[in-house]
């Protein structure tokens, strides 16, 4: 993981949080820090978690050059383990996937719990990847299989959108090919 942001946030957190109005945001898993960055500079108070203190130090230094450190708290979190305290406008999860074996759909129950009303969980994931990733083998989640591990929902809570979205990803040799991400944006009613 390289120590600089791309400063380029997630193409589905852009399209589902630009219309909302700026609140406090946690983010599961923040990696470099690129959304927490540009959820920050929306005007966002974020919470940005992620398992290592290297990604966590990488998403820090970015935050503060990027001028928005003060708008972020960074904390380590093994959220098979712990959940952060509070409660959010919005909780984006944006590729919160790992080679080892862990229940994400347990993490992603438990977030019901901490977003507020009119707030929304939004989860990313990989559907379908590339055949030159070193993933290929490896099962994924169409966004209705995805959904239906979380059902069923708990009272108060609808779907805003889930489907899968195509998107054309280059490889490390520039080829190009077409994956999709496995997208559920669901919201807690007022």
């Amino acid at each position: 993981m390289s120590p600089v942001s791309t400063g380029i946030p997630g193409k589905i957190l852009v399209r589902f949080a630009e219309p909302l109005t700026p609140g406090r945001a946690l983010e599961l898993g923040c990696g470099r820090g690129d959304d927490a960055v540009w959820l920050a500079r929306k005007g966002w108070e974020v919470t940005a978690v992620d398992l290592s203190p290297r990604a966590l130090d990488y998403a820090s230094a970015n935050a503060a050059r990027s001028g928005v450190r003060e708008r972020i708290t960074f904390a380590q979190h093994d959220l098979t383990q712990t959940f952060p305290q509070g409660s959010y406008d919005l909780i984006v999860a944006s590729f919160l996937e790992s080679p080892l074996t862990f229940d994400r759909f347990t993490i992603f129950r438990n977030a019901f719990d901490h977003v507020l009303p009119g707030g929304m969980l939004l989860i990313t994931s990989h559907a379908k990847v590339p055949g030159w990733s070193k993933h290929a083998d490896r099962p994924f989640q169409s966004s209705k299989e995805a959904l239906a591990q979380l059902e069923p929902l708990p009272g108060g809570w609808e779907v805003l959108f889930c489907d899968d979205v195509e998107r054309v990803m280059k490889g490390p040799e520039g080829q190009e090919e077409q994956v999709s991400d496995s997208v559920v944006a669901l919201r807690r009613k007022e």
